[in-house]
């Protein structure tokens, strides 16, 4: 990955986005830029060290998408907000989602084509099984 960032004519990058796999933490830490950002949804109990970010004057930010609701934070209503506008950048083109495959309907055969595929280890993006 560093490679291919710094092909592109970049040597750090202002922010990065961390969503299915801690293993990238020591990538993340050399990339980002300081004082950039690096944003995560993930669990890990993988170590993380911190002292790349603590020289780069880095922040790193947790996302839990509940953390409002079970905390009755005072911007309860910013979740409602962003996912407003998610919606509207992905309905405009200007995010794409990791959407990959449909399955129409939910039954017990599209279920095992589901997980077949998720089996095979070659899925890219997620697998959506929908409508009864």
């Amino acid at each position: 990955m560093v490679e291919q960032v710094r092909a592109l004519g970049f040597q750090h990058v202002d922010h990065i986005a961390i969503f299915n796999d801690m293993r990238h933490w020591e990538t993340a830490v050399e990339l980002i830029r300081p004082q950039g950002a690096i944003v995560t949804i993930d669990d890990t109990d993988l170590p993380m060290p911190m002292a790349g970010m603590k020289m780069k004057a880095a922040s790193l930010h947790w996302e839990f998408m509940f953390a409002r609701a079970m905390f009755a934070t005072p911007d309860m209503i910013e979740q409602h907000q962003l996912l407003n506008y998610v919606a509207r950048e992905i309905d405009a083109g200007r995010i794409r989602t990791t959407l990959d495959k449909v399955l129409s309907p939910i039954n017990a055969e599209n279920i095992r084509a589901a997980h077949a595929l998720i089996e095979t280890g070659q899925a890219k993006g997620k697998i959506v099984v929908e409508s009864f």
